[in-house]
C-alpha cells in the first residue's frame, strides 16, 4: 500500500538519496534551486510517498514573489524512485500538494518543468512571460498554476525567494551535499 503523508525530519536521508538517484549532482546546477538554496519548504508543504518500509516519492513547495507583492510557491522538485514510476505516485503527489497549498490559502504555483507532463494538473506558460528566473532557464519551461483566477494576471519582474531561512548547520549540509561528500548527518527540520 502506498501512502501520501507530510514529510517529517526523519525523511531526509531517504528523500535526500531518492532526490540524488533521480538526479544527481545536477539538481544543485538548475536555476531552480537559487530559489530553494538555503531556504525552509513552505510550511505544511512537503509530501512524501511511502509503502510500508520505505519512500517512494517527494515533492515540496516553497515560499516565492512572482515579481514585486505577489506571494506565490514554487514546486520541487518532484521525484518517483525508478522503480514505482509510470504508477501514478507523481501525478498523486503533485494533485496532493496542489490541493493543500489552495486549502491553505496560496493563490498561485509556479515551476521549471515540462508542459506536456504539468499542463494535465492546470500549469501553462501563459502567466509567466513576464517573470524571470535568476539564472539561465528555458522560458518555456517557465510554467504557473492559479490557484484563484488571475492571480498572477499582471504579474512581471524577477521571481525571489522569501520565506524561512534554513539554520547555518543545513546550509552545511546543503554544500556537502553538492560537494559529493559521503556525509552521515543528523535529520534535519523539514
Amino acid at each position: 500500500m502506498i501512502t501520501i503523508r507530510h514529510e517529517t525530519p526523519f525523511d531526509a536521508a531517504q528523500r535526500d538519496a531518492l532526490l540524488d538517484a533521480a538526479f544527481g549532482n545536477f539538481r544543485f546546477t538548475k536555476t531552480a534551486e537559487r530559489l530553494r538554496e538555503d531556504r525552509r519548504p513552505a510550511e505544511g508543504l512537503s509530501f512524501v510517498a511511502c509503502t510500508d518500509d520505505r519512500l517512494i516519492g517527494t515533492v515540496r513547495l516553497w515560499n516565492i514573489a512572482a515579481g514585486r507583492g505577489r506571494p506565490a510557491l514554487l514546486l520541487g522538485p518532484l521525484a518517483v524512485a525508478s522503480d514505482f514510476r509510470q504508477r501514478g505516485i507523481g501525478g498523486d503527489l503533485m494533485r496532493h500538494a496542489l490541493a493543500q497549498a489552495q486549502q491553505d490559502g496560496h493563490r498561485a504555483v509556479l515551476l521549471v518543468g515540462d508542459a506536456p507532463y504539468y499542463g494535465r494538473f492546470g500549469f501553462a506558460a501563459d502567466k509567466t512571460g513576464a517573470l524571470s528566473l535568476p539564472g539561465p532557464y528555458a522560458r518555456d519551461r517557465l510554467l504557473a498554476c492559479e490557484l484563484v483566477p488571475d492571480a498572477l494576471e499582471g504579474a512581471r519582474g524577477l521571481v525571489r525567494a522569501t520565506g524561512r531561512i534554513r539554520t547555518k548547520a543545513a546550509a552545511g549540509e546543503r554544500i556537502a551535499a553538492r560537494s559529493g561528500r559521503n556525509t552521515t548527518l543528523a535529520p534535519r527540520a523539514a
